[in-house]
């Protein structure tokens, strides 16, 4: 549905995207992810034609971004952009008649979003009242108004409570079943790995890895023995991997998972080591994630 080719971006002398080529498959979930300064919103906004002088191409269904094909794109920037002294669907309305709606139209859309995002019982309240995780779901469903066929979706859920958080994972599922393709930027790894179908993780405006998370986690991530135990010891435990503590407990990273948690076990009847938690860790794709970007923090 979105190909980006060869597409790089300079600030003056700063080069802030660096030859990316990617292609985002129509209805699947698109996680773009990387640490702060990595070009994501850069991206974000060349997509949106936000950002228009760009060397490189980029294309939705194979037209170039224009005024035409940003009518079927919904972007969800990462500030709440409503008008607090209006209601919610005052807010629903205004987006609508942007986008272009109408009359009835207008009206049977501004209440089916109502629905979707879970605000029909809140539509005459005024936006000033609602909790973070409303105004999130409502910033959501403004670039719904138009029924887009791609929405992107710049941190979605941040600094929102557990249940907005579950509610906005239940929107994005039902706009997959319904055919829309989703481009999902996120800090977030388990998010990520719990939304999307394929990621692309870009490090200092260049795209360092892309593709289907099942594989990638495959390909990159290792799997892990937990281990929480009394009198016990890194270096008791190296001989079964790479380890690492967490507070008072280790992981135990190796490729052959399954044979050294046999190993352990007999050794820690062997020594009469008193084990309080004991379990294999499947692989996850913040583990990738560190992987290929390291772990130092990037202000």
């Amino acid at each position: 549905m979105l190909t980006i080719q060869n597409v790089t971006k300079h600030y003056e002398k700063a080069e802030a995207l660096k030859d990316i080529s990617m292609a985002v498959p129509e209805g699947t979930c698109y996680g773009l992810v990387g640490p702060n300064g990595a070009g994501k919103s850069t991206l974000i906004k060349m997509i949106t034609s936000i950002i228009r002088d760009y060397e490189g191409k980029i294309e939705f269904n194979e037209q170039r971004i224009s005024d035409k094909t940003k009518q079927k794109l919904g972007y969800v920037p990462q500030d709440i952009v409503l008008e607090e002294n209006i209601t919610a669907s005052g807010n629903l309305y205004l987006f609508g008649r942007i986008y272009g709606l109408k009359g009835n139209k207008l009206a049977q859309r501004t209440k089916e979003v109502l629905a979707l995002i879970g605000l029909s019982e809140r539509s005459k309240d005024k936006v000033s009242t609602f909790s973070g995780g409303m105004k999130r779901r409502l910033n959501i469903g403004c670039a719904l108004m138009h029924n887009p066929e791609l929405i992107i979706m710049d941190e979605p859920t941040v600094g929102i409570d557990p249940q907005s958080r579950q509610y906005i994972f239940q929107m994005i599922e039902e706009l997959k079943t319904a055919g829309k393709t989703v481009i999902y930027a996120s800090h977030y790894m388990e998010e990520v790995e719990r939304l999307c179908d394929d990621v692309a993780f870009l490090d200092r405006g260049e795209l360092i890895e892309n593709g289907l998370v099942s594989e990638l986690l495959q390909q990159y991530a290792i799997p892990s023995i937990y281990i929480k135990a009394d009198h016990i010891s890194a270096e008791q435990l190296e001989s079964y991997g790479d380890v690492s503590q967490e507070k008072d407990a280790f992981l135990i990273y190796t490729e052959e998972a399954l044979s050294a948690m046999e190993n352990l076990i007999s050794y820690c009847r062997e020594k009469k080591i008193d084990v309080e938690r004991l379990e294999l860790v499947r692989p996850r794709l913040e583990d990738v994630f560190f992987r290929l970007t390291g772990s130092n923090l990037r202000d």
